[in-house]
């Protein structure tokens, strides 16, 4: 036995035609879906603008300052608009926050979020050509113009460290110009420029003759032995330093101080001297050396000789005081006429001991 089904009758659907209230209700959707739509359009301006942040200090690298240079979160194309001028070259100045603030409100953009900051300071850029440029460009100057080498010259500047200020993209090498020397006085002026003269300074200064010298690089006793590494050569202008300046290191290492010494002293002859080769009361060896003669036989110093210089010696046999040259430690020569008749009477055959 099968289960009977409820027969339902379909029904046709009701079309209605269009009236006033229902066009109205239609429109008013409408309205209402657009309001909603620019209500989130106007959020998301609102949000954008309030995505802007005060930048913290700043380097200005031009003449202006623009909304991109103060502002993070500026659309690229407001972002090169100019708000402020720069300070000077080299200079630094400060912009109040409420003032970027009111600028950037000008444009339409809506408020800037500063982090709490009150005002932001702004540095310009500038390229410094300092003394030691200056100073090249006119020994190029005086090389070129006047033949005068400047391998061992200087110039002291007149004024207080003179420098050029100029923009970044000045990058070329600065150039002396206007340059007038007189080689009586040793005075000198010129101008100095970078690019087509965009940027100059005029300056003056002494054209002083430099030597080199050593340097004595710690305190030495006298009698204490220097060591390479306590010595360098440093330049100097000439006239500040002595005529008997030592110009080179050569051989000063391993010599002995003949005085006191200070640190940073300028190396004079006389203050270092070789060590000595003989001491006082040392026993040495006695050579007699002439053609067709070499004789040799201990004796006693009587005072102290570095290399070359003449002591006294005793023949301790003879008793004999005899005039002698310091050849090694430890060993002098006694040489030939005028002492040859000295030197026989003192080395005869009995005399003759090692």
């Amino acid at each position: 036995m099968h289960a009977l089904r409820q027969i339902t009758p379909r029904r046709r659907p009701r079309v209605s035609t269009l009236s006033v209230s229902v066009v109205g209700r239609t429109l008013l959707a409408v309205l209402a879906f657009s309001f909603l739509t620019l209500q989130v359009l106007a959020q998301e301006v609102r949000s954008g603008a309030a995505s802007l942040r005060l930048r913290g200090d700043v380097t200005a690298r031009g003449d202006v300052l623009t909304l991109g240079d103060l502002v993070e979160g500026a659309a690229p194309e407001v972002a090169q608009r100019p708000l402020f001028r720069a300070p000077a070259l080299g200079a630094t100045g400060t912009i109040q926050a409420r003032r970027i603030a009111d600028a950037v409100a000008g444009l339409g953009l809506g408020p800037v979020e500063t982090g709490g900051r009150v005002q932001v300071s702004v540095q310009r850029a500038a390229r410094r050509v300092t003394q030691p440029e200056i100073e090249a460009a006119l020994k190029r100057a005086l090389e070129s113009g006047f033949g005068v080498d400047p391998r061992n010259l200087a110039i002291r500047l007149d004024g207080e460290a003179p420098t050029l200020l100029a923009p970044l993209e000045l990058n070329g090498q600065a150039v002396a110009l206007d340059l007038s020397y007189d080689p009586r006085s040793r005075r000198i002026a010129g101008l100095i420029t970078l690019g087509e003269r965009q940027a100059s300074l005029r300056v003056s200064g002494q054209v002083m003759e430099i030597r080199e010298v050593a340097i004595l690089g710690r305190s030495l006793n006298r009698g204490e032995t220097i060591n390479a590494a306590d010595l360098s050569l440093e330049r100097r202008p000439r006239e500040a330093t002595p005529s008997d300046a030592q110009g080179s290191l050569g051989d000063l290492a391993g010599q002995v101080a003949q005085r006191g010494l200070s640190a940073g002293a300028i190396l004079r002859a006389g203050d270092l001297a070789p060590p000595d080769l003989v001491a006082r009361g040392e026993a040495v060896t006695i050579v007699f050396d002439s053609p067709g003669l070499n004789l040799s036989l201990r004796g006693q110093a009587n005072e102290s000789g570095r290399l070359g210089a003449v002591v006294t010696v005793t023949n301790p046999v003879s008793k004999k005081i005899l005039s002698a040259t310091v050849t090694g430690p430890g060993r002098v020569s006694v040489g030939p006429a005028p002492l040859v008749r000295q030197a026989n009477a003192a080395l005869d055959g009995s005399a003759l001991q090692r």
